[in-house]
């Protein structure tokens, strides 16, 4: 993937589409480029092979794909982020925002109401986690509980939650927290 540098750019044309399944290759792509938040192998072929089976969200720039969310749906009701990854050019530029709303929108058409995510828990300290949290608090995502049945007792993760609007109004696609995310 080209690195560009779009830090001195107003506004970036980001394309997004949805992905039945089969983005475990476009996932792999993405992933690569964030070994600090993908780094365990065991976790990173997860990663990839859920993008293969499950539904995923697709940032396009240009010809190349910068970013991918994939999620679970749990019940008719509820539906979980399982792996949000944006190459690091293309941080702090509100791709990962975008992929949330766009998300939210797909799963509210089809009644979802509550949005989950599992990330690391503040219990084990990492200042790149501390951002990730920040991010999903600024979009509204609340924690609600610790465990440890996923990471182990050594990597507890935060389940966090949040209600899915029917509406989410485009504007607030473009609002940037400066965060990188990951889950």
């Amino acid at each position: 993937m080209p690195s560009i540098n779009l830090r001195t750019t107003a506004s970036i044309n980001v394309r997004l589409r949805n992905e039945a399944t089969g983005s475990g290759s476009t996932c792999r792509r993405i992933l690569e480029a964030l070994p600090a938040w993908f780094g365990v192998p065991r976790s990173f072929e997860d990663c990839v092979a859920a993008s293969d089976r499950l539904p995923a969200a697709i940032a396009s720039v240009g010809n190349d794909d910068v970013g991918i969310l994939t999620w679970l749906m749990h019940t008719p009701l509820v539906a979980e982020v399982y792996v949000l990854g944006v190459v690091p050019d293309f941080h702090h530029q509100d791709v990962d925002r975008r992929l949330l709303c766009h998300v939210e929108s797909s799963i509210a058409k089809c009644g979802v109401n509550v949005l989950q995510v599992k990330t690391l828990s503040p219990r084990t300290p990492d200042d790149g986690y501390e951002r990730t949290r920040s991010f999903y608090l600024s979009c509204g995502f609340r924690p609600v509980e610790r465990v440890t049945d996923t990471r182990g007792q050594k990597n507890p993760a935060l389940v966090m939650f949040k209600p899915v609007r029917r509406s989410i109004p485009a504007h607030r696609a473009v609002r940037s927290a400066g965060t990188s995310s990951r889950t």
